[in-house]
């Protein structure tokens, strides 16, 4: 028989995209105001695998991975995803979007990120917020699913989150807390 335990403290990891790169910076002293300070930061990526968002956003679409310092439960990741909605709409224009935001987490094994859309591989976390697996982590990387969008399947994400993942196993041997 299995033993219910606490689930592990997970590295927050917040992805955002826009068009106007210097929207960043304002975006993120929102996010540290909440969350606490950051860990890493990634350069910019290309974000260019649709034209999804280009009516509301424009384009060309530039991402940037942000990793905070304190741990978090993972129960907190729906709430987490409420906030950065609450950001996304204080940033907007004209009730278009700026900047999108989408927070997830890192455990050990996997990658996963929040979402407000149901599909069939996402699992209902409570307020309105799903969990997706996006990446799972084995023979010494992260592997997409079939599923996975097509940014996280690039080289370039995979290797930072990898990067990400060997300060989250640093913090939890040196004992950070949440």
């Amino acid at each position: 028989m299995s033993q219910p335990r606490p689930p592990k403290p997970a590295k927050l990891v917040i992805s955002m995209f826009m068009s106007d790169r210097q929207a960043a910076a304002p975006v993120v002293s929102d996010l540290c105001a909440a969350l606490g300070p950051v860990d890493m930061i990634s350069q910019w990526m290309r974000f260019g695998h649709t034209n999804y968002y280009a009516a509301e956003m424009g384009e060309p679409l530039h991402r940037r991975m942000v990793v905070f310092k304190e741990l978090i439960e993972q129960q907190s990741l729906a709430e987490i995803k409420h906030f950065t909605n609450r950001v996304e709409r204080r940033f907007a224009d004209g009730g278009r979007r700026r900047v999108n935001i989408d927070p997830g987490y890192l455990l050990p094994e996997r990658f996963v990120l929040a979402t407000g859309k149901n599909y069939s591989h996402r699992i209902f976390i409570g307020q309105g917020i799903y969990a997706d697996l996006t990446l799972i982590y084995r023979s010494g990387g992260f592997h997409p699913l079939e599923w996975t969008y097509p940014d996280y399947r690039e080289d370039r994400m995979r290797n930072y989150l990898c990067a990400a993942r060997r300060k989250y196993l640093d913090d939890l041997q040196r004992g950070s807390r949440i």
